[in-house]
């Protein structure tokens, strides 16, 4: 089984929108690049970048 973590970008940052609602934001990183090299680092060999 291939896992493929996904990193949704606003702003710049990287985020969890609500029920998919622009306005309804969760903030995990200021540094997208940082929690990609983190998903690396793990072993994934792939990344979806929304």
């Amino acid at each position: 089984m291939l896992l493929i973590p996904a990193i949704d970008i606003k702003d710049g940052k990287c985020v969890r929108l609500r029920q998919g609602k622009m306005e309804d934001e969760t903030i995990y990183s200021d540094k997208p690049i940082d929690v990609a090299q983190r998903w690396a680092n793990e072993g994934a060999r792939r990344i979806h970048i929304v």
